[in-house]
């Protein structure tokens, strides 16, 4: 049986380092434009609503403009990526099962799995846990943002699961901020004596 090894390249397309610093090997800019141009595509249009502040604008401005063309043949290529790597996967697994459909609960539990991770949940036996509670507040902010926008388009099991989640994420978040409020009275206590 001959098989073909799939191929693919791993291009960084990133201008700027971690650090935010523009990188010395960052693509040009006339790297970028090296398709042909294709006919425009017939477009929707879509009117935003102006942003707020000078900050928004000058990020809206920096946004890069796609045309449908583009974000279909993006769609496309992704896919098919992903059904190699699932191809590959499955040879070297031959037991592994089909990879299931993403849904919104998969949203909802990646957001959680991050805020119980910030609020020191699967810390080690006999370790201290770590708390990261301005990264738990972002993550349940995520949460109820994600909530607001998307109401009266979910089903009712998915509205139900989002709000348990941000209830027990909250409760815990104020079980600990309280707990650290207490620990940061204590020691001035112990002075006053």
């Amino acid at each position: 049986m001959d098989e073909k090894e799939p191929t693919f390249t791993v291009t960084d397309r990133r201008k700027f380092t971690m650090e935010g610093e523009l990188r010395d090997d960052a693509p040009a800019a006339e790297h970028q434009e090296e398709k042909p141009a294709a006919p425009p595509a017939p477009e929707k249009v879509v009117t935003m609503p102006a942003p707020e502040t000078k900050e928004e604008a000058a990020v809206d401005a920096e946004l890069p403009q796609f045309t449908a063309q583009e974000t279909a043949e993006q769609h496309a290529a992704y896919q098919e990526s992903s059904r190699q790597i699932d191809d590959m996967l499955r040879q070297a697994n031959p037991g592994m099962g089909p990879t299931g459909v993403i849904g919104f609960e998969h949203i909802i539990q990646s957001f959680y799995v991050s805020a119980m991770i910030a609020l020191g949940a699967g810390t080690e036996p006999g370790q201290k846990a770590r708390v990261d509670i301005l990264g738990a507040r972002q993550s349940i902010d995520m949460l109820a943002l994600l909530q607001e926008k998307t109401k009266g388009n979910l089903t009712q099991k998915e509205e139900a699961t989002l709000q348990n989640v941000l209830f027990e994420l909250r409760m815990m978040f104020l079980e600990i901020t309280n707990a650290i409020a207490k620990s940061a009275q204590r020691p001035a206590d112990g002075k006053k004596k």
